[in-house]
Parts: structure tokens; sequence; C-alpha cells
């Protein structure tokens, strides 16, 4: 009986990420136009290893970081299994060259790139299978970095955002306090990922977003928990932040600085 319980839970958590995962595209123009792009010093850091600058977004989105990527002139090629995502890319990075694949199917030749990067999409690889696509892409010495845009929740207002949005808005992988945490277990030996990298280093590089209470609460709406909660949950959630913004003198009137850090998480392929 214990096992059908553990069973029945893991099921439901595989269907409940596949939802989450599933919940980017009905929302794809919103989230290209209030997502923040990634710091270049972040960007270039997680670079710094890397051999040459072919690299390969995977799980690109709307293509927040491939234009960073380009910006820092790397040669991009960005990887993206939603259509409408893909869409949204392709009119705002048109210059990078953009393709249907997952983490779990890459549609690229073997030792083809020399560094790989997700922006705000490690966590949704399954990297049992994701891990081996990877390495296999990669040049021996590549690089496999995950990048993460945290609010600083050291800044008192943030905090308080934070105890007010809930977990659907703002998660573990959303804060400087608890993103290392929530994170660092990803690119660990494990399955897909035995003896494949090496070590991981994780850093943080200073970030913001130019925000004012309206657009962060556009902002916090495309997160996927928001995104697949019932409407009328998701629409007294996001009155709760609308109030409280509209109650602190640094968010309340007219645009404000979200303060923000890009966290990476970076390995070598062995």
């Amino acid at each position: 009986m214990v096992a059908v319980d553990v069973d029945e839970r893991r099921y439901v958590d595989r269907v409940t990420e596949q939802m989450l995962r599933s919940s980017f595209g009905a929302a794809a123009t919103a989230y290209a136009e209030h997502r923040p792009d990634y710091a270049q010093a972040a960007v270039r850091w997680a670079l710094e290893p890397s051999l040459g600058l072919r690299v390969l977004d995977l799980g690109a989105g709307t293509g927040k970081l491939s234009a960073t990527l380009a910006a820092v002139g790397a040669d991009v090629v960005a990887v993206e299994p939603d259509p409408a995502m893909l869409g949204e890319l392709r009119r705002a990075v048109p210059t990078v060259s953009a393709l249907p694949g997952s983490a779990e199917a890459i549609p690229l030749p073997d030792g083809s790139v020399d560094a790989v990067l997700a922006g705000n999409a490690l966590h949704w690889f399954d990297m049992a299978v994701a891990g081996a696509e990877i390495a296999r892409v990669l040049v021996p010495g590549g690089v496999l970095a995950g990048l993460w845009n945290i609010m600083d929740d050291r800044v008192d207002w943030v905090a308080g955002l934070e105890r007010v949005s809930g977990s659907a808005a703002i998660g573990p992988r959303d804060t400087l306090s608890s993103w290392r945490a929530a994170t660092a277990g990803m690119l660990v030996p494990s399955a897909g990922l035995v003896a494949r990298f090496g070590s991981t280093e994780q850093v943080e590089f200073p970030h913001g977003q130019r925000r004012n209470a309206d657009s962060l609460v556009a902002t916090l709406a495309t997160r996927a928990g928001m995104l697949v909660m019932p409407e009328e949950e998701r629409v007294g959630t996001l009155g709760r932040i609308r109030s409280f913004l509209g109650s602190r003198a640094e968010t309340a009137n007219g645009e404000f600085t979200l303060p923000m850090l890009t966290g990476v998480l970076r390995a070598r392929r062995r």
C-alpha cells in the first residue's frame, strides 16, 4: 500500500511538472515583454572557461538569454520546444539561429558547441536524459551553465513582496537567500550526468530591472505557478501583490529598479 502511495505521488509530481513546463506558451507575448534579460557580467563569467564562443541557448524561451549572448559576441544557436515561445524568439532576436527541439532531444551534431547555457530553464530539464544529450553536443572541456534572475531579498521591501506573493510567484529559485540551495544539486553526478561533468561553481552578479507597480505585477503573472493557478486564486494573489506595491514608498509612485542578481551555476564537461 505504501509503494502505491509513493508511485501515485511521483505520478502527480510528474504531471504537475509537465503542466508547469508547458504553461509558458499561452503567455509568450507577456513573457517576451516583461521578463528581464541577464547581466552581461554573468554571461561572460559563464563562458570564461569555454574553448570558443559557439554557444547553445537551451530552453531559450523568447530569447532573453540569446540576446545577451549575442551582445557579448557569442555565435548563438537557440533551441526551444514551445512554438509560441520560439515565434517570439525569432521576432525578438532575428540574427540568432532558432530551432525547435528540447534538452532531451537536441537537434545539433556531436561536439558542435563550446558551451551550453540555460536561462531560467535548467530546472525544467529531465537531466537523466538531457545530461547525456548536453554532453554529446559539447566539445570535451565545454561549459554547461544555468542562469537564474533572482530577487535580492536582503532589501526589505523585496522580502515583504516575497511574503505577500507566495511560492507560486516567487519560489525558492527566485531569491538570493535560497537560490543556491535550490539549484546546487542540479549538476551533481547522478543519472545522466555521472562522469560527464566536473565540480560545480555558483556565483551571483548584480543586476536590476526598471519596473513600475503594474509592470512588476505583469512580470510575476508570467511565472509558471501563476499561469496554472485557478483564475479566482490568481486574481486574488495578483491583487495582494498590487496592494502591497501600492503601500510601499519605494514602489507606489512611478518607476523603480527591482533589485536583482543573475545567479550562475557552472560546470565543465570532462
